[in-house]
This record gives structure tokens, C-alpha cells and sequence, in this order.
């Protein structure tokens, strides 16, 4: 029996050699549209659909391989006898390869295009096609990549035949493709923010990674296929690959940073601020963030929301940094900071996107709204009110204390951090910690509200004139009335900033 290929492709990219590989091998070659045209152009022998099912193409083309004849072609079981007498009896030859890639919708998405001209790029016949052919994979060879035409011909020459393995893998890539296909799709369409019944995400294997956290995990990078964010479309400018803890934290040091219109600073270690400052330009805000804490910073990242010049980084080049992130590098600064050759540096080129954020438990996801947004109203809950310099310090302390993680506080002073404490199961511990580093701090923010008043208590030890913390107990009273008599002030913001 000869056997048939089915051959209908968006992207052409190594198709021709592929085809002419089948057609010496006594394959018949179907095809569609323009790719019958560019086939038959090449010099490959090539039958049209339409004459194969003899049906014209319809609907400006969206209806030209959803058909009977090669749907049945494809999911007829070859060694079932009802099968086959039925492809028999209406004159349904098989076909043996199903060759399809899909309209460019993972793209398109993206584009400023309207949304009427998205919709045209939902693929239609070929995700059906692709389908059919992977649930028959035992007898259809389907191919949706074309990095596997190598593969393929490489067994057909070896063997005359694909193997079954490799032939159920093709399979299993279909329908990876196509779920995220319609995920996408999906995603596209909705309206509004409620939570769908299921979960479908879309996400591209960006590259395979050394490892996880540890050498004994093994860890990969995937990066959103329909919506642009800043770490999956970032350019490495120099330095060796981006490892999983890399990646972690240049997402929340790069969030730091952009929480702020005037330049910023942010050092980071272990997926945790270690200091952060403003500066009048960027070499003084690397400085006050330094100044925060000279010890965590070695080994860490630092992060900028700015341009990095040369005086910065020769800077940055006098102690040992996995990372450097900024908005761009001169090319004074680049030229300085390329004589580390493992010194990563990254230039981000868009703006923190996301809108949700996931995390996995054993079994399931948890998934909710990025915390965006820092303050639901202030209100001075002592009798001495904050100065204008003190309220722009407790802001700004509030705007770090959302990265660190729970408990967290932070003290600070002139919009540079002093000492941070996060982490810790009791937010005295967490205040004790700030306030240990943070010699000379005047402000302080916690994430939560105070459950007593001991951290007021600590507080005035340290010097610290003013706080800022959400509010909410049911003692608040007690802290309040204690800062009243230890002069010092608090403001309440209605908002708190958990981060497990």
C-alpha cells in the first residue's frame, strides 16, 4: 500500500528538503493553499486538498482539511478490518505522515494588531489535524516541530520506518503544543478578572538550567508565550548563563527598583532586599545602597531603574556580583564591566507586567492579584503627626518593606534603608534585627500591624521618630497610646504586605 504525507505549514523553514526526502522514498505528498504553491514551486510533485477531497476551499479558507475523507485517512486503525473495509467502501485512502504547524497566534497575540485580526490567526484545521494524527500516532507519524524532521528522516533511513517511541513522542508533542494553543487562546478571550474553573497556562520553554536551588535538582526556564514581561524579553550583555536563583532574584530586584520614579538602588541576596536607596544619580544611589549593608551585598545583585555609567561601574567592579541589572549601560560602563567575564549583565527592557502571581504546593496552585498597590489611605493615628521629610521616609520604607519577606520590617532614613529585618516568626525579632543594623534610622515600616506594643517599645531604644504599619489589631490602641507617650508618631495605611 503506498503511503501518504499530509503536509500544511505556516512556517516553511526546512520543509522542501523534508518533502523531496518522502517523495524519494515513494511517499505521496498532499498539501494546501500556499503550501501546495511553494511545494509545486520547488520542484516536489504535489497534489492539492482540494482534489484529494473534492471540495473547494471555502470561507476565505478556513474550511479546506476539515473533512471526512482526511479525517478518516488519519484516525483509521490500520489493523482493524471495520476500519479499513470502511475507508474501502468510501473510496478514503490513509495517510501516513501528517506534516502541520499552526498560524502564528502565540505571536500575533502580541502584536498592535485589532482584535478582529487575532482572531484570523486562531488555527483551526491544523490543531484538528495534528489532534487526529496523535491519537493515531501507532500508525500516523505526526510531526508539529520542525527540529523533528531530522529525527525522522534519520530512522526512515536507518530502519524504513520511525519507531514507535519516537513516534508517541511526536504525538505527546502535539498535544503540549496544542493545549497551550488553546490556553492561549483562551487567556486572549477572557474578559474581566474572576478565576475560570481551570487553570490553563501558556508558557515556552525558554532553555533547560544547570540546576535548581541545589546541584541535585534539575530546573528549567519558561517564559509566557502571549504576554511581554520583563524577564522574557531582557537582553544578557555579558556573563555566563542565568542560573534558577539568579532568576528569581533579578524578578524581585528588578520590581524593587520600579517601584520608584526617582533613581534607585536595590541590592539583593537570596531573593531578599539586603539595601536600597535613592540617589541623585545612579553612582549615589549604588553607594547609599552599599552603605546599607557592605557584607550581604557581596555575592548578590544589584539592580538599577536607570542607566549605568562609567564611574558606576567601576563601582560595581570593586567587589565580587553575580548580577547587574539596569534600564541600559553606556558603552563606557559595558566596556568596564565586560572585564568580569562571569559578571552577568542584564539589560531590562520592559517594565514589571505581571498581573497574577502562582505559587505550587504539593497538589495543587495557589494563584492571586500581584500586590500592586502600597497604600489605602494614610491616616496619623498619634498626636504628633509625621514631618514632610519623615512621611517621604516612611513611604519609601513601605515601598521596600512589601519585598522582604514576613515578618518585615524595615528602618530608614534620607530614602535609603538602614537595617531590614524579614523573615522571622514574631515581628519583635524581625524589629530587633532592623533595628540592630540600622544605626541612625528615624523611621520604620512593618508589613503588619502590630499584634503589641513592644515593637513601638524597641523602636524608641533605636531613636526612631516615626512608623508607618497598616493598622487593624485589636491592641492597637496600646500602641498607639505608647507612642504618644514616647513622642514619636504613627501613621496607619489600611493596607498590609504579606510576603510568604
Amino acid at each position: 500500500m503506498k503511503k501518504r504525507a499530509l503536509i500544511s505549514l505556516y512556517d516553511k523553514e526546512g520543509i522542501v528538503e523534508f518533502a523531496k526526502f518522502l517523495e524519494g522514498k515513494g511517499v505521496e505528498i498532499i498539501s494546501t493553499g500556499g503550501t501546495y504553491r511553494y511545494l509545486r514551486d520547488n520542484g516536489i510533485k504535489v497534489i492539492e486538498i482540494s482534489e484529494v477531497t473534492n471540495f473547494k476551499e471555502m470561507l476565505d479558507g478556513r474550511v479546506k482539511t476539515l473533512n471526512p475523507i482526511i479525517h478518516g485517512g488519519i484516525l483509521a486503525i490500520r489493523d482493524n478490518k471495520n476500519h479499513m473495509e470502511t475507508l474501502k467502501e468510501n473510496s478514503i485512502e490513509t495517510i501516513d505522515y501528517v506534516v502541520v504547524n499552526l498560524y502564528p497566534f502565540f505571536e500575533k497575540v502580541k502584536e498592535d494588531i485589532s482584535f478582529e485580526e487575532k482572531i484570523e490567526f486562531i488555527d483551526i484545521g491544523g490543531p484538528s489535524m495534528l489532534r487526529s494524527a496523535a491519537k493515531n500516532f501507532k500508525d500516523v507519524v505526526v510531526l508539529s516541530d520542525k527540529k523533528d524532521y531530522g529525527k525522522v528522516m534519520e530512522e526512515i533511513e536507518e530502519n524504513n520506518q520511525v519507531a514507535y517511541s519516537t513516534k508517541r513522542y511526536l504525538a505527546s508533542k502535539v498535544f503540549n503544543l496544542v493545549s497551550s494553543y488553546d490556553a492561549a487562546i483562551s487567556n486572549f478571550l477572557k474578559e474581566g478578572e474572576e478565576y475560570d474553573e481551570y487553570l490553563t497556562l501558556t508558557y515556552r520553554k525558554h532553555g533547560d538550567l544547570r540546576y535548581g536551588e541545589n546541584p541535585h535538582q534539575k530546573a528549567a526556564y519558561y517564559v509566557n508565550s502571549i504576554e511581554e514581561g520583563a524577564l522574557n524579553n531582557f537582553e544578557i550583555l555579558n556573563g555566563k548563563e542565568l542560573s534558577y536563583n539568579n532568576i528569581k532574584d533579578i524578578d524581585i530586584a528588578w520590581r524593587v527598583v520600579n517601584e520608584f520614579d526617582e533613581i534607585a538602588c536595590c541590592a539583593l541576596k537570596h531573593n531578599s532586599p539586603c539595601g536600597v536607596a535613592l540617589g541623585e544619580n545612579v553612582l549615589d544611589a549604588y553607594e547609599k545602597a552599599y552603605k546599607c549593608d557592605p557584607i550581604s551585598i557581596f555575592g548578590g545583585i544589584v539592580s538599577f531603574n536607570n542607566i549605568v555609567d562609567k564611574k558606576t561601574a567601576e563601582r560595581l567592579t570593586e567587589i565580587f556580583l553575580e548580577v547587574i541589572i539596569a534600564d541600559d549601560f553606556t558603552e563606557e560602563a559595558l566596556e568596564i564591566l565586560k572585564l568580569k567575564k562571569n559578571l552577568r549583565v542584564i539589560k531590562c527592557k520592559n517594565k514589571p507586567r505581571a498581573k497574577n502571581y502562582m505559587v505550587s504546593v504539593d497538589g495543587g496552585i495557589l494563584l492571586q492579584e500581584e500586590d500592586k498597590d502600597l497604600i489605602k489611605n494614610i491616616e496619623v493615628a498619634t498626636e504628633k503627626e509625621p514631618t514632610k521629610e519623615e512621611l517621604d521616609d516612611l513611604i519609601f520604607a513601605m515601598k521596600v518593606v512589601k519585598y522582604v519577606k514576613s515578618n518585615a520590617i524595615v528602618v530608614a532614613k534620607d530614602r535609603m534603608t538602614l537595617g531590614i529585618g524579614g523573615g522571622q516568626v514574631n515581628r519583635i525579632w524581625a524589629a530587633k534585627e532592623a533595628l540592630d543594623r540600622g544605626n541612625g534610622a528615624l523611621v520604620m515600616a512593618s508589613d503588619a500591624f502590630f499584634p503589641f506594643d513592644d515593637v513601638v517599645i524597641e523602636a524608641s531604644k533605636y531613636g526612631i521618630k516615626s512608623i508607618i504599619q497598616p493598622g487593624g489589631s485589636i491592641n492597637d490602641k496600646k500602641s498607639i497610646d505608647r507612642c504618644n507617650e514616647l513622642n514619636i508618631s504613627m501613621v496607619f495605611t489600611s493596607m498590609r504586605h504579606f510576603r510568604h
